[in-house]
């Protein structure tokens, strides 16, 4: 059984940062991509960012420029590092990982809030 564990949620003042981690029970990158979502109260779950195998990343349009996806092979660990954040990046955030089959995190709370 596939495990993610994410850790490095917690409450931010707005402009604050905090780094999200994911580390993963299997060898990373033997995987298609690992990816973070997130998902509000009331809201449904979106894709913050994710990396593909190949190392290319993507993002969403809210968080370009200030969130950065990267990733530790030797670690089977994937980061986020959330810059300059705001209130509306409160949500759970949820790791995911992308194989044969899918798997994702139990999530970790992030609160902008001052």
């Amino acid at each position: 059984q596939v495990q993610l564990v994410e850790s490095g949620g917690g409450l931010v003042q707005p402009g604050g940062s905090l780094r999200l981690s994911c580390a993963a029970s299997i060898y990373i990158a033997s995987l298609n991509a690992m990816g973070w979502y997130r998902q509000a109260p009331g809201k449904q779950r979106e894709l913050v960012a994710v990396i593909i195998r190949g190392g290319i990343t993507n993002y969403a349009d809210s968080v370009k420029g200030r969130f950065t996806i990267s990733r530790d092979n030797a670690k089977n660990t994937v980061y986020l590092q959330m810059n300059s954040l705001k209130p509306e990046d409160t949500a759970v955030y949820l790791c995911n990982a992308r194989g044969i089959r899918e798997y994702w995190g139990q999530g970790t709370q992030v609160t902008v809030s001052s």
